[in-house]
């Protein structure tokens, strides 16, 4: 179940002279369809990659492998023990990631105060906005620079009109139920890992997959039961959409099409994806790839409407798009992608802001979207260092 197998994290382990300690730090990224974590550490200004793995969730709620479930935190915490025996993992400090689904994320505006006035003010404000008393979730904040001449607000969803910009200071402002946050904490604390802090994987996801351009960039996250879109320009995410629809769905849709097992629909898509194999006929390498299509083109038609929507409302062009997630490594994507979408497509690599032996490069560059998250969690701890 686990990706990053025992042979290949200990030779990982040898190259690199690594044997964790205090200075490895850990980041956990809990998905929906499987559980991934890697361990890195600060030597010289570089993030050395120790050890990483990915395990799925589906078996520890009797579903198979791609399946996407809701474990109880005991559950989860067994697969994540299973998952770090699996990958040598030997630190137990670090940093673990919270579903954009599981918390709010929203712009307000201030007139132009001093920070300790702001922080009395903005739990005040944030009742307007959080549907649960403001006692029941955890709060975070920061102020958004305003760039020279920008008239816009710096986060709009694309469902309904752009909220009124108002002069004074804008405040992005970041929700998370105290639910969530114990459920975690429940989860870790089993697993025997300390938590350092806890941050929402869209923020997790641009720190690893990003450059520091200033243009605006599309980010698609392919996970297995969700797909996220999210547009950030300038370091700040400007707008997001959510669809609910993922890598499960082409597996069901190519298993009932091709009358196969979801495990075999599973690992076709995965080792096959969009592209032909010598295993099967013409005729069933085109069935499966127009299944798969068939998921691919809904999504890569929304993605198109949000390039559009957000072109249309800001008068600024998205030419760049960035796939992450797991969905990401289906093989054929990039070429697809590039003949349908109206940008530059690019496949996230967020292991090469990590340092690695030249032989697992390849391996790195494949199952890197994957890991968007947890290696940008473990980046955000080893910056502060």
């Amino acid at each position: 179940m686990a990706f990053s197998l025992g042979s290949i994290t200990r030779r990982l382990s040898s190259a690199l002279g690594g044997s964790g300690g205090e200075e490895s730090v850990l980041g956990v990224d809990i998905g929906s369809a499987s559980a991934k974590i890697v361990q890195l550490r600060a030597s010289r200004g570089s993030a050395i990659l120790e050890t990483y793995g990915e395990i799925a969730l589906g078996p520890y709620g009797k579903q198979p492998i791609g399946k996407a479930v809701k474990l109880s935190p005991e559950k989860t915490a067994e697969a994540l023990i299973d998952l770090m025996k699996e990958a040598n993992v030997t630190a137990r400090t670090g940093g673990i990631s919270i579903p954009f689904s599981s918390s709010l994320i929203s712009v307000l505006s201030f007139p132009k105060v001093d920070q300790d006035a702001l922080k009395r003010m903005i739990p005040i404000e944030a009742r307007k906005y959080i549907p649960v008393p403001v006692s029941e979730v955890t709060l975070d904040w920061f102020v958004i620079p305003q760039d020279e001449g920008e008239e816009k607000s710096a986060f709009d969803r694309v469902q309904g009109p752009p909220p009124a910009r108002q002069s004074g200071q804008e405040v992005l402002l970041v929700a998370i139920h105290n639910d969530t946050v114990n459920s975690y904490q429940t989860i870790m604390e089993t697993a025997g890992i300390h938590v350092e802090f806890y941050e929402i994987e869209i923020f997790s996801t641009i720190r690893s997959s990003l450059s520091h351009g200033i243009a605006p960039i599309l980010v698609v996250d392919l996970g297995a039961a969700t797909t996220k879109m999210y547009i950030v320009e300038r370091g700040i995410v400007r707008l997001t959409h959510l669809v609910t629809s993922g890598g499960q769905h082409m597996t069901e849709l190519l298993a009932r099409t091709l009358n196969w097992e979801f495990e075999k629909a599973e690992r076709v898509k995965r080792e096959q994806g969009l592209e032909a194999s010598a295993a099967y006929s013409t005729d069933e390498n085109d069935r499966i790839k127009t299944a798969l299509l068939s998921t691919l083109g809904r999504l890569f038609s929304e993605i198109n409407r949000v390039l559009l929507s957000y072109g249309q409302r800001y008068n600024k062009n998205v030419s760049h798009v960035v796939f992450t997630g797991g969905g990401a490594s289906l093989p054929g994507l990039p070429e697809h992608a590039k003949s349908t979408l109206n940008a530059e497509v690019t496949i996230a690599d967020p292991f090469a802001r990590t340092d690695a032996p030249a032989f697992l490069g390849d391996v790195l560059r494949t199952i890197g979207p994957g890991f968007a998250v947890s290696v940008g969690l473990v980046l955000r701890k080893l910056k502060q260092a």
